[in-house]
């Protein structure tokens, strides 16, 4: 296995990457790690694994650090279940929704928030001309309208098309206050919203202050951030290595922090907090541009066919594995076992033959005499196992006579692969598994162009049929469909989610909530003795 050197990526959303916005993935839970008394007006020290080169809450990197600063019209409690923020009621059908603030609501500069100011905020993030990564991530699929009634303090949504989850993807994107938009460049390194905290102290490769505001009652479900236990400052510390991690959460050096390898195991057993955040390991594509070979149907499901599921997702768990039922992770909206009866079997490498692959005299696959050749990638940046995972692939294909060109490379030289030079044809990364089925639409159809998301230019018409029905039913009420769809992915190997796995959110003297993807609610921090 070789390394290669790392070329510039484009800015790019990553879906088969742990670095897919954590606002799209599914809800945690309560967790508490002690039944000390709490520290008032404290520090909490969280770890983040990546820098922030931008705090702008629509940018690919700063949304994940936005509920710090910032608010959304509505908050997802565990289990799901949609809950007040900004908004203190709502009400959505399958093209329109209409949000009602809550009434006293001020912006970190201490002006009054209003709806025309909400609906500014949510036009400027739909806007394509400002080809805001993290807000497309985010926002549905569909154009869509925003008014604004200040008397009534309503913001109305109208989308072009019929989508199922208006409010759970415009009713999650954090609102900007007016000053931010004054100028957006200085979001990069200053907050301007509503939320519990601010950005006072910013350093490059971190440390990341965030300073608690006065007054601050609008929270999920009217969350304040005044609580005894709460603390006065959160600071966001840089620590990519998650050994150091592990060692920082034993000897109180980091409050918060989450890990997803092998240094789990020498965490237990020392009174830390641990909630679980299911994921999706391995989230496998296959580069489908035309020329490339992965774009011969048959092949592909010939190749996953072959493989050992039960295999993969063992070395993808480092352990016993599950191979994954879905292409979302298991607490995510819609999520059923589509992957049984789907995912081609052994059967499929039969078909070989009849399409006229052939071995030559030195076992070499071959089609037209031309032997059969895959640049297979993988990251161990987006995940520790990764690599193995791919290795095991590739020792499956050699054995059919493929000829596999086995890379690793840093997570930025397969984006620039993925969405740039499309020099691959099987990447291997995972995914915090979105929580709607709808999120994972633009990488699976749509234009297969440059700057598109769909970056390996899947064409499945069976997919976008079901799509088109799934958006017209509200809610989960389409979710037969949603994933009829996505066996429909599975059926033709457009992709193949390896194992269903966890990550594993860490506390040191700390209680706090989990909302989607792990992130924690920062209203729900407590520090304790």
């Amino acid at each position: 296995m070789r390394r290669q050197p790392v070329s510039s990526p484009r800015a790019r959303p990553l879906v088969a990457s742990a670095a897919v916005s954590a606002l799209l993935a599914g809800c945690g839970g309560d967790v508490s790690s002690t039944h000390t008394p709490v520290v008032v007006d404290g520090t909490v020290t969280i770890a983040s694994a990546s820098e922030t080169p931008s705090f702008h809450p629509y940018s690919q990197f700063g949304l994940s650090l936005a509920p710090y600063a910032y608010d959304s019209l509505v908050s997802v409690a565990p289990g799901g279940r949609v809950v007040s923020a900004l908004a203190e009621r709502w009400r959505a059908g399958a093209t329109s929704a209409r949000f009602t603030l809550r009434e006293g609501v001020t912006c970190s500069d201490g002006t009054a928030l209003t709806a025309s100011a909400v609906a500014r905020s949510l036009r400027y993030a739909g806007d394509p001309r400002n080809r805001l990564v993290g807000a497309r991530t985010a926002l549905p699929g569909v154009p869509f309208t925003v008014s604004a009634d200040d008397a009534a303090r309503e913001v109305s949504v109208r989308t072009a098309s019929p989508y199922s989850f208006i409010v759970r993807t415009i009713g999650l994107l954090p609102v900007v206050c007016p000053a931010g938009l004054a100028d957006p460049a200085a979001l990069d390194r200053s907050t301007a919203g509503t939320g519990p905290y601010v950005l006072s102290n910013y350093a490059s490769g971190g440390p990341y202050v965030f300073t608690r505001r006065e007054g601050y009652a609008w929270g999920p479900r009217g969350a304040g951030n005044a609580a005894p236990g709460q603390p006065a400052r959160i600071v966001v510390k840089v620590v990519p290595q998650e050994a150091t991690v592990a060692n920082l959460l034993l000897t109180g050096g980091v409050n918060i922090a989450m890990v997803t390898g092998p240094d789990r195991e020498r965490l237990a057993g020392h009174g830390l907090t641990a909630a679980q955040v299911p994921t999706v390991v391995g989230l496998t594509f296959f580069n489908e541009r035309s020329g490339r070979p992965l774009s011969d149907p048959v092949l592909r499901r010939a190749l996953v066919g072959a493989l050992d599921r039960k295999g993969l997702a063992n070395v993808a768990i480092g352990g016993d594995g599950t191979p994954a039922r879905h292409l979302t992770a298991r607490d995510s909206l819609c999520h059923a076992d589509v992957a049984t009866g789907n995912v081609p079997s052994s059967g499929a490498v039969r078909g070989l033959r009849a399409a006229g692959w052939t071995k030559n005299g030195r076992g070499q696959l071959v089609e037209g005499g031309r032997p059969l050749g895959l640049r297979v990638l993988s990251s161990g940046d987006f995940g520790s196992t990764l690599p193995s995972v791919a290795e095991l692939m590739a020792v499956t294909w050699r054995a059919l006579g493929v000829d596999v060109d086995l890379v690793s490379e840093s997570g930025n030289a397969v984006v620039h692969a993925m969405y740039g030079s499309g020099d691959f044809d099987v990447v291997v990364g995972s995914s915090p598994g979105p929580q709607l089925p709808a999120q994972l639409v633009p990488y699976f159809s749509g234009p297969p162009s440059s700057g598109e998301l769909n970056f390996a230019h899947v064409t499945n018409p069976a997919y976008d049929r079901l799509v088109a029905r799934a958006l017209r039913s509200p809610g989960d009420a389409g979710c037969a469909d949603w994933n009829r769809a996505a066996a429909a992915l599975l059926r033709s190997a457009d992709v193949l989610p390896v194992a269903d796995g966890t990550s594993t959110v860490y506390g040191h003297r700390t209680t706090f909530r989990l909302a989607p993807g792990g992130r924690i609610v920062p209203t729900s921090i407590r520090l304790h003795r």
